[in-house]
């Protein structure tokens, strides 16, 4: 069966009665991915009361690339982006397949074309294994990763979000994750495993981006700048904020709001979380 009559049978099929949510989550340390704690939890307790997705499309602050890029490996490969951690956290498999028709029908709801786009040497990195994991242990939902097209901006993103909207009808999850505040050079490792921890310009910035959020203030998001005092320090670079807008610009004016794992830590770190359906 081709790519093409994989897109056919995807359209073919009859939009589910149970829209599937658009969902940001706030990743934080990799050691979330084995470690059970609060927020591994929660990403679990999701996974648990949600409609069952027909395929997942990650959007991971992780793979940033020129031009937007999906992967189409029918199994994707496991990607260990981290360095210094325990040897167990380098052991996990997530062996969830991958989908080369639900590659070509982000690209092409997109409007993204060209071979290039279709990626075959990616894989699942640990923004989006080590919560998918928690989500969907039985690894057995496709998921595909969509690229950050590193030379574009804020409101370029928050677009290709609004298009993804649609899928959401198809049966596919959109799940955004990074961090809404994710300042590595002024973490505090003393406090990295103690919710709570957050300097006062963290704070400030996450509490105005969730204000932004439930208020569909996109332009606020789009110019985070405008939002808070603290944003250059919230987010010295826009990749772990990036898959956010994704998941604001995939809502619907209809939907609900959860806001969850509403936290920092580290000082300068947070991960607050939203679900929108």
């Amino acid at each position: 069966m081709t790519a093409y009559s994989v897109i056919r049978d995807w359209m073919a099929a009859p939009k589910r009665e149970a829209v599937m949510p658009a969902v940001f989550v706030g990743h934080g340390s990799p050691m979330n991915g084995i470690e059970q704690n609060t927020f591994s939890d929660a990403w679990a307790r999701l996974g648990s009361e949600l409609p069952r997705p027909r395929g997942i499309l990650c959007v991971s602050a992780h793979w940033l690339t020129h031009g937007t890029k999906a992967t189409a490996m029918p199994t994707p490969r496991m990607i260990y982006d981290f360095s210094g951690f325990p040897a167990e956290l380098y052991e996990v498999d997530y062996p969830a397949p991958g989908d080369p028709g639900l590659a070509e029908l982000a690209l092409e709801t997109l409007n993204v074309l060209g071979p290039d786009a279709l990626d075959h040497d990616w894989g699942l990195d640990h923004g989006a294994w080590t919560v998918l994991r928690r989500m969907f242990p039985e690894a057995s939902i496709p998921v595909v990763q969509l690229s950050i097209d590193w030379d574009q901006g804020a409101e370029y993103h928050l677009n290709l979000g609004k298009q993804l909207a649609t899928l959401r009808d198809r049966g596919i999850l959109i799940v955004g994750s990074g961090n809404v505040v994710h300042n590595l050079g002024r973490v505090d490792f003393s406090t990295i495993d103690k919710p709570g921890s957050g300097y006062e310009w963290t704070l400030d910035f996450d509490g105005a981006v969730k204000k932004a959020v439930l208020s569909g203030d996109d332009d606020g998001l789009i110019h985070r700048e405008r939002l808070s005092g603290g944003a250059k320090l919230a987010v010295p670079s826009p990749d772990h904020y990036y898959p956010l807008l994704y998941a604001v610009g995939a809502r619907r004016s209809s939907d609900d709001v959860l806001v969850f794992n509403e936290s920092a830590v580290g000082g300068s770190l947070t991960m607050t979380s939203y679900a929108f359906g």
